[in-house]
C-alpha cells in the first residue's frame, strides 16, 4: 500500500492526488452537510465575503504548501494560475446572474443550482484539463494554438457588444427546444430539480423537469465555454498538470461563494470585461513571444503581477465609473410575479 502511494501519476506521487482529494471531498461535505442544511435561508452578502474570503484563504495556504514542497517556481506559477482562474471566474458569474434573472430563479434556490454545478464542474475541468495536458506533453506546439485561441478570445471581448442579449437569446433557444422534447413546469416546485405532475393526456403521474432543472444545464454549459478560455490559460503559465488542476479547483470551489458578493452589484462592474480581455490577450502573447519565438522570458511572478494589476485596474475603474449607481437585483423576488420563460418566449414571437 504504501508503494502504491510513492507511485508517479501524471507527474506527482499518488499520495498528493488523493490528499488534495480528500480536502476537497471534506470541504464540499462541510457545505452540502453543515453549512446549509437550511435550505430555505438566503445567503446574504456578508455571508458570501466571509466564504469568498475563506476559500481565498484556503487556497493560498495550499499555493504556500506548492511553494514550500515542490519549490518556488511551482509556487509561483499556482498562484498565477489562481489568480487568472479567478479573474475568469468573475465573468462566468455575471453570465450565471443573466441566467438566473431569466427563469426567474429565487435567491433562497440558487445556492442549490450552484452547489451541484461546482460538483459537475469539478468533473467537466478535470476532463478537460485532463485532455489538455495530454496534448500538450504530446505535442508542444499545442500550446501555439492555445496563445492563438486566447490572443482571439480577448479581442473578441474588447470589440463584443451587449452580450447580455445574446444570453438571453440563447436561453430563449435552449427553453424552448427543452420544452419542445421534454415536460418541463412552469413554475417551480421548492428547490427540486423534478417533480411528478399528470400527464397531459394520460392523466397519470409522470416525471416533470422544473425551470431549476434547466438553470442547472444552463449554469453547467456556461462552465463549460468558459472552460474554453480558462483551460488554455493556465497551460499558459504552466504545464504542470497538477498545478494545473489543483488552482482550477480552488478557482472553482469558491465561485459559489463570489456569486452572491458579486451578483448584488452585476452593472457596478461595466469595465471588468476589458480587463479579462487583456489578461486573455496577455496570456497569449506571453506564449507567442516567450515560448514561440523566446525572445524574452517571462517569470511566473510577472504574469501574476500584470493579472493583479489588470484586475484590480479593472474593478477600481468600474467602481469610479458607476460610483453612485444603484445596486441592481440579483433576480426576481420570490413574492414578486415572475414571468415564465414560456410566457417570455410566447411574448417574443406574440
Amino acid at each position: 500500500m504504501v508503494d502504491f502511494l510513492y507511485m508517479t501519476w501524471l507527474g506527482k506521487p499518488v499520495w498528493m492526488w488523493l490528499g488534495f482529494h480528500a480536502v476537497i471531498f471534506i470541504l464540499l461535505a462541510l457545505d452540502l452537510g453543515l453549512l446549509h442544511r437550511d435550505k430555505s435561508r438566503e445567503i446574504g452578502v456578508k455571508e458570501s465575503l466571509l466564504l469568498t474570503a475563506f476559500y481565498l484563504t484556503l487556497g493560498l495556504l495550499f499555493g504556500g504548501w506548492v511553494w514550500w514542497y515542490i519549490g518556488p517556481q511551482a509556487g509561483q506559477e499556482y498562484l498565477a494560475g489562481l489568480v487568472v482562474e479567478k479573474s475568469l471566474s468573475m465573468d462566468n458569474v455575471f453570465v450565471i446572474a443573466v441566467i438566473f434573472g431569466y427563469l426567474g430563479i429565487p435567491r433562497n434556490a440558487q445556492h442549490r443550482v450552484l452547489l451541484w454545478g461546482i460538483l459537475a464542474a469539478i468533473v467537466l475541468r478535470g476532463l478537460m484539463i485532463g485532455l489538455g495536458a495530454a496534448l500538450v506533453h504530446q505535442a508542444e506546439w499545442v500550446l501555439t494554438i492555445f496563445a492563438a485561441f486566447l490572443i482571439y478570445a480577448g479581442i473578441k471581448m474588447l470589440v463584443s457588444g451587449d452580450e447580455e442579449e445574446g444570453e438571453n437569446k440563447s436561453a430563449d433557444r435552449f427553453t424552448g427546444f427543452m420544452r419542445k422534447h421534454m415536460r418541463v413546469t412552469d413554475e417551480l416546485d421548492g428547490q427540486n430539480f423534478t417533480t411528478r405532475r399528470p400527464d397531459p393526456k394520460t392523466g397519470k403521474p409522470v416525471l416533470w423537469l422544473t425551470p431549476l432543472a434547466m438553470a442547472l444545464v444552463l449554469v453547467n454549459g456556461a462552465d463549460v465555454i468558459f472552460a474554453v478560455d480558462s483551460v488554455p490559460a493556465i497551460f499558459a503559465i504552466t504545464t504542470d498538470t497538477y498545478v494545473v488542476y489543483t488552482s482550477n479547483i480552488f478557482a472553482i470551489l469558491g465561485l459559489r461563494a463570489l456569486y452572491f458578493a458579486l451578483a448584488a452589484m452585476v452593472d457596478r462592474f461595466a469595465y471588468l470585461k476589458t480587463a479579462l480581455a487583456l489578461i486573455l490577450i496577455f496570456i497569449g502573447l506571453k506564449i507567442v513571444i516567450a515560448d514561440t519565438f523566446e525572445l524574452i522570458e517571462i517569470q511566473p511572478w510577472v504574469a501574476l503581477v500584470v493579472t493583479v494589476v489588470l484586475l484590480a485596474g479593472g474593478v477600481i475603474y468600474s467602481l469610479w465609473r458607476t460610483r453612485g449607481a444603484a445596486e441592481a437585483p440579483v433576480a426576481v423576488p420570490p413574492q414578486a410575479h415572475a414571468e415564465t420563460p414560456r410566457e417570455r418566449l410566447g411574448s417574443s414571437h406574440g
